[in-house]
């Protein structure tokens, strides 16, 4: 980056006039600008990129990109010294270039769409080293600008919820109501109701007239959860209403028209469950027009230290205390990492919350944490209790998928179970192959 930047064309070789119009065009990037706000408001502190990418959800070339045209035009310089590249604030000592900075400064900070959005917020803390979940935000600002249908796919506890309220946040539809339907908490005989709404007297309780969650997203987002759990019944009636964007209410004639975008979500294997003849193929194809995956914890390991502090953190100043009122030790840190994580972010925002609540003292030790998947603590190599009933069957699946190289439909049958529930149980613990040749092969590339 330094010899872009010494090839800059910098203030001092330009006219008064050329250096104001080169300001404007350098702020009037909302990254370049934020950028510069948040180095001028820490003039003593120095930060790499990675903390950048982190701050801003951007990836490391657009950050770099930014960090060269600051550092070229003389408001930002690179920290001397070993180690990862740092950079700060450089106080200008061009009089024009200063006096256009103070004007900046004085004005208010733009708020972007993305900065109003709670669940952008909520989504950033999400964010490690690993720079798999910036690519899914670059998927998120992709789908927010349509209507068309995404498919959220992701193990349990990875935040797919959170992505289908960023991608309604930041869509046109943001201001309009947002109606999440988990599918996989409704009976078959309930699903009807709650999607469509009922009139009075369309059956034993139905005392009044209630809309259904379609009627209420109406101009905004339906979302769908766990779309992989729905009955075929229920998957026929929701195309139907799919297509033709009207429906009846239960016990209603009356045929009402809506306009709603839809995301679902699933930890399915719903590609197979078509094939399965368990998931309807023209229900898949409506619902899947747009996909974004979650990687599991597991996926991006480097990242658990970063949330787990974020976590950590969070806790404190919802309780009070200083955001360094507790501390991990690094046996502790160290078990974190072990942990294999079936519940992803979800599981460990609340293994965090535990672990800091049974600590008695600033430093929170291994032995004040406790994991749902686990009979035994990672890091007491000593302790030889059995394992638990989810444990042997996690381990005794991983041994079978070994034994016959991953291939899914000799695995299931060894099993004695459906291709269908083996899947789920891959996504459910989170197996992978081990590497070979140094390199790690997704599941998705082996037999079927």
């Amino acid at each position: 980056m330094s010899a872009n930047a010494d090839r800059a064309v910098t203030p001092r070789r330009l006219a008064p006039d050329d250096i104001q119009g080169r300001f404007l065009a350098l702020v009037q990037s909302p990254l370049r600008a934020g950028l510069l706000r948040f180095l001028c408001a820490r003039p003593d502190e120095s930060f790499d990129v990675e903390a950048l990418m982190q701050t801003f959800g951007r990836m490391r070339l657009d950050i770099e990109n930014c960090l060269r045209e600051l550092v070229g035009f003389g408001l930002a310089e690179p920290v001397t010294g070993p180690g990862i590249p740092r950079y700060k604030f450089r106080q200008p000592t061009v009089e024009p270039v200063r006096e256009l900075l103070d004007e900046f400064l004085e004005l208010r900070a733009t708020v972007t769409h993305e900065d109003r959005s709670p669940a952008v917020q909520r989504f950033r803390e999400m964010i490690g080293r690993d720079e798999k979940m910036l690519v899914v935000f670059e998927w998120i600002r992709t789908a927010a600008k349509s209507d068309i249908s995404v498919l959220i796919l992701g193990p349990t506890g990875s935040g797919k919820e959170v992505v289908a309220r960023m991608i309604h946040e930041l869509s046109r539809r943001g201001t309009n109501r947002f109606q999440a339907v988990n599918c996989a908490a409704l009976p078959d005989t309930l699903f009807e109701s709650e999607l469509f709404g009922y009139e009075k007297g369309a059956f034993t309780g139905a005392h009044d007239r209630k809309p259904g969650r379609l009627e209420m997203a109406n101009n905004g987002t339906l979302f769908l959860d766990e779309i992989g759990d729905l009955a075929l019944v229920a998957q026929a009636k929701l195309l139907r209403a799919l297509e033709e964007r009207r429906f009846e209410r239960l016990g209603g004639n009356e045929s009402i028209e809506v306009n709603f975008r839809l995301i679902s979500a699933t930890n399915r294997p719903l590609d197979q469950f078509v094939r399965d003849a368990r998931f309807r193929e023209d229900l898949y194809y409506r619902v899947n027009a747009f996909s974004i995956r979650l990687p599991s914890l597991r996926e991006r390991a480097s990242d658990i230290p970063v949330l787990a502090q974020r976590f950590l953190a969070r806790y404190c100043a919802a309780n009070g205390l200083p955001l360094d009122g507790k501390a991990f030790a690094k046996e502790t840190t160290d078990a974190l990492m072990q942990y294999h994580w079936p519940g992803n972010i979800r599981e460990l925002e609340s293994t965090v919350s535990r672990a800091a609540l049974s600590s008695s003292s600033r430093i929170i030790n291994a032995a004040d944490v406790q994991f749902l998947h686990a009979s035994e603590q990672p890091s007491d190599p000593g302790n030889q209790r059995l394992p638990s009933l989810a444990e042997a069957e996690r381990a005794h699946i991983l041994r079978v998928l070994e034994a016959v190289r991953w291939n899914k439909k000799q695995a299931a049958g060894v099993l004695e179970i459906s291709r269908g529930t083996l899947y789920r149980k891959i996504l459910e613990y989170g197996l992978e192959p081990r590497p070979a040749g140094g390199t790690s092969t997704p599941s998705g590339s082996h037999a079927n």
